[in-house]
C-alpha cells in the first residue's frame, strides 16, 4: 500500500520537493547577507530617530522578497488541501478502483490509514518546514517591519512559526473528508477551498484575539502614539491618534482610542479627535511654533487628562499564541480524521 500510494502521488511530491528546495536555496543564499546588513545597520545607528530611519530603509529594501516569502507560506496549506487532500479518496471513488482494493486482503480502514498517514505527513511536513525556514530568514525584517507588517500582524503571524504546520494538516484532512462526502473531485476542491478560507478568515478575526485575554491599558499621549496635532481655521484643536503603543513595539493592537478625562471615546486610531484646549493662549496657542511648542502642548493635553486607551496582544505572546492556535488546528484535524474513518466504515460503499 505504501508503494502504491507513492506511485499515485510521486508526481505531486516531486514537484513540491523541487519547489521547497528552490525556496530553501534562495533563503540560504540571501539569509546571511540579510542578517549582516541588519547587524551593520543597528551598530551604526543610535537608539531613537536614527534607528527608526534605518528600519524604514532596511524594510523597504527587502519588502518585495518579504512579501513574496510570506505569500508562499500562506498559500501552501491551501494548495495541500486542494491538490493533495481533496483528490486523495475522491479520485478512487470516481474511478471505482476503491472497490477492487477493498475486495483484496487490505481492509478499507487500513487502506485509508496508509493513504492518510503517508500522504498527510509528507504534505504537513512540507508546509511546516517552509514556515520555519521563512521565519528564520525574515527574523531581521520582522524586527524592523512597520505597522501592518509586524510579526503579530494577522497575516504575518499566520506565515511564521509552527502555525503553517497546523494549517496544512487541517487543510489536508478537510480535503479528504469533503472529498469522501462529495465524491466528485472538482466540487470537492471548490468546497475545500471555500471552507478553509472561511476558517482562516474567522481565526484572526474572531478566535485569535481571545485565545489569551488581551491587555487593556491607558497611555499618555506622546510622539509615539500621536501622528499630528492640528488647529483648524476656526481655532478647533485636534489630535490624530495612531495604533502604536508606547513601550510595546510590535504588539497586535486590537483597538486604540483617544479618550477624554471621563473615559469617553473621542476618536479611534487614524481619526482626528477634537480636544477642547485654548488655542489663543497657553501652550497650544496659535502663536506657538517649533518642536518645543509642540512638546509643551502635548504636556498640557496630558495634564488635562486625555489619554490613549488600547486593547492589544503584546509581542511576548507570539509563541504562546502559536502553540495554542496550532493545537486548535490539530484538534480539528483529529476530528476530521475520525469522521473520515467513521464514514468509510459506515456510509461509504
Amino acid at each position: 500500500m505504501i508503494w502504491l500510494t507513492w506511485r499515485q502521488f510521486r508526481g505531486a511530491a516531486t514537484m513540491t520537493a523541487a519547489l521547497l528546495a528552490l525556496l530553501a536555496a534562495v533563503l540560504l543564499l540571501t539569509g546571511s547577507g540579510l542578517a549582516a546588513d541588519y547587524t551593520a545597520g543597528i551598530a551604526s545607528c543610535t537608539r531613537g530617530d536614527d534607528c527608526g530611519s534605518f528600519y524604514n530603509r532596511f524594510f523597504e529594501a527587502y519588502q518585495l522578497p518579504f512579501l513574496a516569502s510570506t505569500l508562499v507560506v500562506l498559500i501552501l496549506p491551501a494548495l495541500v488541501g486542494l491538490f493533495w487532500g481533496a483528490p486523495l479518496i475522491t479520485r478512487e471513488l470516481e474511478a471505482g478502483t476503491h472497490l477492487l482494493v477493498w475486495n483484496q486482503s487490505i481492509t478499507r480502514t487500513r487502506w485509508l490509514m496508509i493513504k492518510l498517514g503517508f500522504t498527510g505527513l509528507v504534505a504537513t511536513a512540507a508546509a511546516g518546514v517552509s514556515g520555519l525556514a521563512v521565519t528564520w530568514w525574515s527574523g531581521p525584517l520582522d524586527q524592523s517591519a512597520p505597522e501592518g507588517f509586524a510579526l503579530m500582524d494577522p497575516l504575518v503571524f499566520s506565515a511564521r512559526g509552527i502555525a503553517p504546520l497546523g494549517y496544512a494538516a487541517f487543510a489536508f484532512a478537510l480535503g479528504v473528508t469533503v472529498g469522501m462526502l462529495v465524491r466528485r473531485t472538482l466540487p470537492a476542491m471548490a468546497l475545500t477551498l471555500a471552507v478553509f478560507a472561511a476558517v482562516q478568515i474567522a481565526m484572526p478575526l474572531l478566535v485569535r484575539p481571545h485565545l489569551i485575554p488581551p491587555v487593556t491599558a491607558t497611555f499618555e499621549l506622546s510622539r509615539e502614539n500621536i501622528d499630528g496635532l492640528g488647529i483648524s481655521r476656526e481655532g478647533v484643536f485636534s489630535a490624530n491618534l495612531t495604533a502604536a503603543i508606547p513601550g510595546h513595539t510590535g504588539s497586535w493592537v486590537l483597538s486604540s482610542d483617544l479618550v477624554d478625562p471621563s473615559g469617553r471615546k473621542i476618536a479611534a486610531s487614524g481619526e482626528m479627535g477634537v480636544i477642547p484646549v485654548s488655542t489663543t493662549s497657553g501652550p497650544c496657542a496659535l502663536s506657538g511654533a517649533g518642536p518645543q511648542a509642540g512638546n509643551a502642548c502635548m504636556v498640557e493635553i496630558n495634564r488635562l487628562g486625555y489619554r490613549q486607551q488600547a486593547t492589544y496582544q503584546p509581542l511576548e505572546r507570539f509563541w504562546p499564541l502559536q502553540w495554542i492556535e496550532t493545537g486548535i488546528y490539530a484538534l480539528l484535524t483529529l476530528g476530521l480524521t475520525w469522521l473520515s474513518f467513521w464514514w468509510i466504515r459506515r456510509r461509504l460503499s
